[in-house]
């Protein structure tokens, strides 16, 4: 820990006192809510949403204010849901879902302590952290990666994955790291009654929380860089190039005998001292050029977005554009505009041009066929074409017994469904949102990074 780090931590020991004042603060809890709000989410056990909670607080918060305050408020379990996971056909992972009073106060508390703790996070450490993202873990990776090629000719990745990190972590370990850097043990008690509060699983049965802590409460990812803290502090001593992001990190090296070694000695560390598991049949120790990271892999020294990241977002726009949803095409247009935004957001940075464009007719097509789908039967299909300017071939088209997939690229439909109909729906356009983030200050700069 940096002087500087030190100091700060320091300053949030000093301050302890005051921390569960700050929380209950109407100003910080105030800017919780906005936030909750913001992220949005389904309801807890209690089935209140966030659109019911604001005439809650104003009835009973007095009430629940006395009882942090005394010390005998006690949080709700979580909601239980399971979720499916990415690239597995049929498994899930469990979710827990505070209810939406918790969840504030959480994201309150989560208010208070971050500028405490993480002025003491290293700095390879770039999840859920003000002003560091995936994005900057990945080009670390690449900045390391291509220091350890040009200085020794190779890079190795040893590629370590946590099983089920949050359903593991070590109350115990977490409250002793907690309580060297957090000096207020009435907000301490809070946090471990988070942590006990325990889950109502799918099937109504109640579940205790002898270990972890639910993924998807707003104080678990400052809790869990807290504690993977010590692993980063481990890695530093002993001199390693590494990044990490939440609970998925990577370490270079310079052979495969090295990552081995490393892989090796690190599962040990983590299992004596953090009481977390490596699981051996998901890690890996390969070459730089074979390694993927966040979604991200590195192509002839530019960074892709990798196999499963394309086909899970092409996955995703085949759910939202399923033809037996039964959903308007407006709902549907909607959903994809969110969806489409966020995915690019992330992944623009890896996908190429070419690719781009190839995956924006792609997703044109999806909507036609949702389209015609939705059209059923050839005497709306007829009177539908006719509206779009289809004249004497509205016939064969409407009255076609092909597949809707064949149908979403016959020359008729499409002219009918044209690109520019389909921009006046709504359906966004993957290309134009590349190129507004790829290229934020417009045509020029593309023009004259594609020369350079």
């Amino acid at each position: 820990m940096s002087d500087e780090n030190r100091t700060q931590a320091e300053k949030a020991s000093s301050h302890g006192h005051t921390l569960r004042k700050d929380v209950l603060d109407p100003a910080n809890l105030a800017r919780a809510w906005k936030q909750v709000k913001a992220n949005g989410g389904v309801a807890g056990i209690d089935g209140m949403e966030t659109g019911d909670f604001p005439a809650f607080m104003r009835e009973h918060w007095d009430r629940l204010r006395v009882k942090i305050e005394e010390g005998t408020y006690a949080p709700s379990p979580v909601r239980r849901v399971e979720i499916p996971k990415d690239g597995a056909s049929g498994a899930t992972r469990l979710l827990g879902i505070p209810t939406v009073l918790d969840r504030t106060i959480q994201q309150a508390i989560a208010q208070v302590l971050m500028p405490l703790l993480d002025p003491t996070f290293s700095e390879h450490s770039h999840g859920f952290r003000p002003g560091r993202s995936a994005h900057g873990a990945i080009d670390e990776m690449v900045r390391e990666g291509a220091a350890l090629e040009k200085s020794y000719g190779t890079c190795h990745v040893v590629d370590c994955d946590l099983a089920a990190f949050f359903d593991t972590v070590d109350h115990q370990k977490l409250m002793t790291r907690l309580r060297q850097r957090i000096r207020d043990p009435e907000l301490l008690e809070l946090i471990l009654k988070y942590l006990k509060a325990g889950a109502i699983l799918p099937g109504g049965n109640f579940e205790e929380s002898q270990r972890g802590m639910p993924q998807g409460g707003p104080l678990s990812p400052l809790l869990g860089n807290l504690l993977l803290d010590e692993l980063d502090g481990e890695l530093e001593k002993r001199g390693h190039r590494f990044v990490r992001y939440a609970d998925d990190f990577v370490i270079l090296c310079t052979s495969l005998r090295a990552g081995h070694r490393i892989m090796q000695s690190i599962s040990t560390y983590l299992a004596d001292r953090l009481r977390l598991v490596v699981n051996g049949a998901k890690s890996q120790v390969v070459e730089l050029k074979r390694a993927s990271f966040l979604g991200f892999e590195i192509v002839r020294r530019k960074i892709r977005w990798t196999k499963k990241s394309r086909r899970k977002f092409k996955d995703r726009v085949r759910q939202i554009t399923n033809r037996t949803r039964g959903h308007s095409p407006k709902t549907v247009i909607a959903e994809l505009q969110v969806y489409v935004r966020g995915a690019l957001h992330y992944y623009a940075r890896g996908i190429p041009f070419a690719e781009i464009q190839e995956l924006d007719r792609w997703v044109r097509r999806r909507v036609r066929l949702y389209h015609w789908k939705q059209w059923k039967r050839p005497k709306t299909r007829w009177r539908k074409l006719q509206s779009l300017g289809i004249g004497d071939e509205v016939r064969i088209a409407a009255g076609s017994h092909a597949s809707h997939w064949r149908m979403s690229r016959n020359s008729v439909v499409q002219r009918a469904m044209s690109n520019a109909w389909l921009a006046q729906q709504g359906v966004p356009s993957l290309e134009n949102q590349w190129k507004s983030i790829r290229y934020p200050n417009g045509p020029r700069a593309q023009k004259a990074r594609t020369k350079g």
